[in-house]
């Protein structure tokens, strides 16, 4: 095989190209839909978020850009993810732990909400199969106060057992409620934690005085979990709080003041500030 002979010029005009081609193949510009990946603790699990965010750029989203009744992708690019690490509720609907594709069909007075097994979709919702859906809820959308530039789906009015999906776009929000049945689960775990070595006080008081169930079972859960551990200011603080919800003010009033000084001590502004709060509200 015959060698290849360069010129010194043609070398030079080859390395050049090369160096072009190369600084082409590395250029990096904003993406026009960025991908977002959020992760968010609820109930006993995680939701995650897996989506692109196209933005309005002075545009008619809804009744244009996204037509009305049809199946829309629900964002840009790859098809909108939404991991449940536990079963859930979407209004009121099982949905059981796994990841799906989200999809909507956007109405002027209604939208419908579809979480399905299909995955790769993307863009083609021609070819959307109903078939493939686990679960389909129809919700009221709402006028933002604000307009939301960039598309937006978030996790928002977080409770212990409750939360609301929240489709976001120009002027519109899309709410759907998503719930969890942990309550049973939850007392069968303090149940088996007060039996052990290590009783969780401080969680179980915490979860009665969250939910409102049996306060008097919660102070006396907290008042151990103080006596387990005296310098801990975020129990005393909690103790405080039952012991106001009991009525119980002047017992309130005197675990908030033990708050402040524990607080003061290991130079927490935040604990200090939220018991001289509640030290003000006993007394009105």
């Amino acid at each position: 095989m015959k060698s290849l002979n360069f010129t010194p010029i043609a070398a030079v005009i080859l390395l050049t190209f090369c160096s072009f081609s190369i600084a082409q193949a590395q250029l990096k510009v904003p993406a026009a839909s960025p991908s977002q990946t959020t992760k968010q603790s609820f109930a006993l699990g995680d939701i995650t978020l897996d989506y692109s965010r196209p933005a309005v750029k002075g545009r008619t989203i809804f009744g244009d850009l996204v037509p009305y009744d049809k199946v829309w992708r629900t964002g840009a690019n790859a098809t909108s993810k939404i991991t449940f690490s536990s079963d859930v509720k979407l209004e009121g609907k099982d949905v059981k732990a796994g990841t799906y594709g989200l999809f909507t069909i956007p109405g002027k007075t209604s939208w419908e909400v579809m979480l399905s097994k299909d995955l790769a979709l993307g863009a083609n919702v021609g070819a959307y199969n109903k078939e493939n859906e686990v679960v389909r809820v129809k919700v009221k959308p709402t006028t933002l106060a604000n307009k939301a530039e960039t598309f937006t789906i978030n996790i928002a009015d977080i409770q212990p057992n409750s939360a609301v999906l929240e489709i976001m776009w120009d002027k519109t929000r899309v709410p759907v409620a998503i719930t969890a049945d942990i309550d049973q689960t939850i007392v069968k775990n303090i149940e088996a934690s007060l039996a052990s070595d290590k009783p969780a006080y401080f969680e179980a008081a915490s979860y009665y005085y969250d939910t409102n169930r049996d306060l008097k079972q919660a102070l006396s859960w907290v008042t151990k979990a103080t006596e387990q551990n005296p310098k801990a200011f975020w129990v005393m603080l909690l103790k405080a709080r039952i012991e106001l919800k009991l009525k119980e003010k002047a017992s309130a009033i005197a675990s908030a003041e033990k708050t402040v000084a524990l607080a003061s001590e290991a130079k927490n502004a935040d604990y200090v500030k939220m018991a001289n709060d509640l030290i003000a509200s006993a007394k009105k």
